[in-house]
């Protein structure tokens, strides 16, 4: 009897410790890391082309060196700041790199139209290519935001709700991790001036 008493109150402390949510909680904490990882690899390759776009348009349009300075010091600031997954549940570490990023993706948008002056430059093949390849990298870092977001999403819900709730707050001590959020004044309809 005593023997049966042990091995049931083994199997009780064995259910109860599978189901506290302690390992669900570790890999989602770690998808978002990897998520996040996603994110400043598609930031790396951005910052990657912008040397060779700027120098493609210099060729081209040099007397515009004003765009080309800005939008080297973007690159330049928003390649300077780097999170690192602890940083992910502060706001203000938050907001400052989607500030530098807001900035860069400001400073390119601003070259773009110095572009649309220079037709010459619009039709070379080397200026195409990096174009279509910042193009595509910019579809990859908007989804590498989603897939992040939905990450966020995740863990931060499964910290709050029972049993995982119980261990986080008992043993992990994991705390909420912020999501990538869209710069101020997105949600304005851009202005176009045909002047």
């Amino acid at each position: 009897m005593q023997r049966f008493i042990r091995l049931f109150t083994l199997f009780l402390i064995t259910l109860t410790l599978s189901g506290c949510g302690y390992n669900t909680l570790q890999m989602k904490e770690e998808a978002v890391s990897k998520a996040w990882a996603d994110i400043e690899s598609n930031l790396q390759r951005r910052a990657n082309l912008i040397p060779n776009l700027v120098e493609t348009v210099k060729g081209y349009a040099g007397h515009e060196k004003e765009t080309l300075t800005q939008v080297i010091e973007a690159r330049s600031k928003a390649s300077s700041i780097q999170l690192s997954p602890a940083d992910l549940g502060n706001p203000a570490a938050m907001k400052h790199l989607q500030e530098a990023q807001g900035g860069l993706t400001s400073a390119l948008s601003r070259l773009m139209v110095v572009v649309e002056k220079y037709p010459d430059l619009k039709a070379n093949q080397n200026f195409r290519d990096l174009q279509s390849q910042l193009e595509g990298t910019e579809n990859r870092i908007n989804v590498a935001r989603q897939r992040y977001n939905t990450a966020v999403e995740d863990f931060n819900a499964s910290i709050r709700v029972f049993p995982a709730s119980l261990t986080n707050s008992l043993v992990l001590h994991l705390q909420r991790k912020e999501y990538f959020k869209a710069e101020s004044g997105a949600q304005a309809a851009p202005k176009v001036n045909f002047k």
